[in-house]
């Protein structure tokens, strides 16, 4: 996603802006492995972001509770996404994920997994998401924090 815009004049209107966001979640998809992880967007609307995880054997450690690295990599993503929901494509297409800090309190067992990122506060170049993911029935699993660096 290049733009001509970088915060110096002739950046991109609302209209561009607003077009950018909207292709994030194919965008996001399309890559290798979030591709092959099969997540899929449930909700997509500026700084707030639901996705699910259909449950998957191959996921787990034992053919009913998740992976722990499966779960991070969901929440991860889920918090990324909701980075990328309301950005300002003027400050820059180049990012990653600065910090993620995980508790996870739960398991689901056999049960797809939902993620809800939030964004909590925007800075110049950091955006601070609370991210949470639960079982089918609601039950958290696993409660995160995350910084995302978008330049």
């Amino acid at each position: 996603m290049a733009t001509s815009g970088t915060g110096t004049g002739g950046g991109l209107s609302e209209q561009q802006q607003e077009a950018m966001r909207r292709a994030v979640p194919e965008t996001m998809l399309a890559t290798p492995y979030l591709s092959w992880l099969g997540l899929h967007f449930e909700r997509y609307e500026p700084d707030d972001v639901v996705m699910r995880l259909s449950f998957r054997p191959e996921l787990t450690n034992d053919g009913t509770y998740y992976h722990g690295g499966v779960v991070a990599a969901a929440l991860d993503t889920a918090g990324a996404a909701a980075a990328w929901s309301n950005h300002d494509f003027n400050k820059g297409v180049r990012a990653s994920t600065v910090a993620l800090s995980l508790q996870y309190v739960g398991a689901a067992k056999q049960s797809d997994l939902v993620c809800h990122g939030r964004v909590v506060r925007r800075g110049k170049e950091l955006t601070f998401i609370e991210i949470t993911a639960a079982d089918a029935e609601g039950s958290v699993v696993a409660h995160g924090v995350q910084t995302y660096r978008i330049v």
